[in-house]
């Protein structure tokens, strides 16, 4: 596929057909070939398109010119009357992500930042760069979603991301640039083959094209089948999920167990996306069919990874953020006077202390005639056994007067009185 403007213009026209009308362009401006090339075309079709161009380069500050790097950039866009926006992140070179997606985290929380409502943000990505990623994640254990490689269209923030170049090879662009007199900046960290995406670029893809010419084309055409398949996966995930979710993040074991591994996998890969939760490692998912699911409920069963929790309870199966951090403080509790019932004048003022659960506690809660142990309640009550112990409980005079939001104390309670509220409590039944 040749570029120019026309082309451009053309694969425009087609990603705006599954979005909104875009309100502005914001082109992520390296100041490399592509993103140089695109540009360059999307300014010349002015005539063409009325929508407002912003170019956007993000400084990372990894090379000791990035300064000269941005003046450059923003000297191309004044020359093409476009306006011009510069940021500069910080990297977190410590993540545990290595660099590179250190960088991508960083450039890509800036570019968030900059999107208003119904702004596309058009990215360079070409079809080299869609060939690399699909052996990347070939080379990672990737199922069919990875193997699709870069999507040309997904919200991003308030708006859209495009990559309208996915259909164009570097030496087009290159071509292009060339034609048109554009001047464009090389990245000297492109020239290591010390990160992988590189020793792809320099070493693998020219040897593939040599023994099979065109197969970047071929490449790029796995990806287009992949994403297919992924597709029709996300389609039948979603129909899984309609037939046995209970609520968005809890689905019933019953009908979870009839179906086959494969599509409990698939099933819970969706159920954890849905949530905007961190994607489950194979490994965690084999734990989950293998060990959780068959384990003893006493047991307390739990499979987890950074920031997601899988957990089981009455032949459901949950998926949360992590709750370790859902034990609140007295200050996060509200206390509302002048209730029509609630704990009375006399217990608030001898004082509140919290406290959480040891066991052995005791209550006798307002409208119930006997003392009962709260073990027992909780158990009626039918809360998450994982939240019982986070159950933020009200001490005066060392009474147990309150659970929560839960019971008060009847020996502590009056009309009118203080009802306590906890605004932001997690999910406890």
């Amino acid at each position: 596929m040749s570029f120019n403007s026309r082309t451009l213009l053309a694969e425009l026209d087609e990603l705006g057909r599954v979005t909104t009308q875009p309100a502005r362009f914001l082109v992520a401006f390296s100041g490399g070939l592509d993103s140089t090339a695109l540009l360059y075309a999307l300014a010349s079709a002015r005539g063409q398109h009325s929508t407002d161009i912003v170019a956007i380069h993000i400084d990372h500050q990894l090379q000791v010119d990035s300064a000269d790097w941005a003046r450059h950039c923003e000297a191309i866009a004044a020359g093409l009357d476009v306006e011009f926006i510069c940021r500069t992140v910080q990297v977190d070179a410590n993540s545990g992500r290595g660099m590179e997606a250190a960088a991508r985290d960083a450039r890509y929380a800036a570019l968030h930042e900059l999107m208003r409502v119904d702004d596309c943000l058009l990215s360079a990505h070409h079809r080299d760069d869609q060939a690399e990623t699909l052996l990347l994640n070939l080379m990672r254990g990737s199922g069919p979603t990875g193997l699709a490689g870069i999507p040309a269209v997904r919200s991003f923030g308030s708006g859209w991301l495009w990559r309208p170049l996915l259909g164009v090879s570097r030496s087009d662009l290159e071509v292009y640039a060339h034609e048109h007199g554009l001047q464009w900046r090389e990245d000297p960290s492109n020239a290591t083959d010390v990160f992988d995406r590189n020793f792809l670029r320099q070493e693998i893809l020219p040897r593939l094209e040599q023994r099979w010419p065109g197969a970047d084309k071929r490449i790029v055409r796995s990806a287009e089948l992949a994403r297919d398949a992924a597709g029709l996966l996300m389609e039948l995930a979603d129909i899984d999920l309609r037939n046995m979710a209970v609520a968005a993040n809890r689905i019933d074991l019953d009908a979870f167990q009839s179906l086959s591994k494969p599509r409990q996998r698939n099933l819970l890969r969706q159920l954890v996306a849905s949530l905007g939760l961190p994607a489950p490692p194979a490994a965690k998912l084999e734990n989950i069919l293998d060990d959780l699911l068959p384990a003893r409920e006493d047991a307390a069963p739990l499979v987890c990874w950074p920031g997601v929790e899988i957990r089981r309870y009455r032949q459901q199966l949950f998926v949360l953020g992590d709750t370790a951090q859902a034990m609140p403080t007295i200050e996060q509790l509200v206390f509302e006077e002048g209730a029509a019932v609630g704990l009375s004048e006399t217990v608030v003022e001898a004082g509140l202390e919290l406290r959480f659960r040891e066991g052995g506690e005791e209550i006798q809660p307002l409208g119930q005639a006997h003392t009962r142990t709260l073990k027992n309640l909780l158990q009626e009550e039918g809360v998450l056994p994982w939240m019982r112990d986070r159950l933020p409980l009200l001490y005066s005079g060392g009474r147990l007067v309150a659970v929560a939001d839960l019971w008060i104390d009847a020996a502590c309670a009056s009309s009118p009185g203080t009802a306590i509220r906890w605004p932001d409590r997690p999910q406890i039944v």
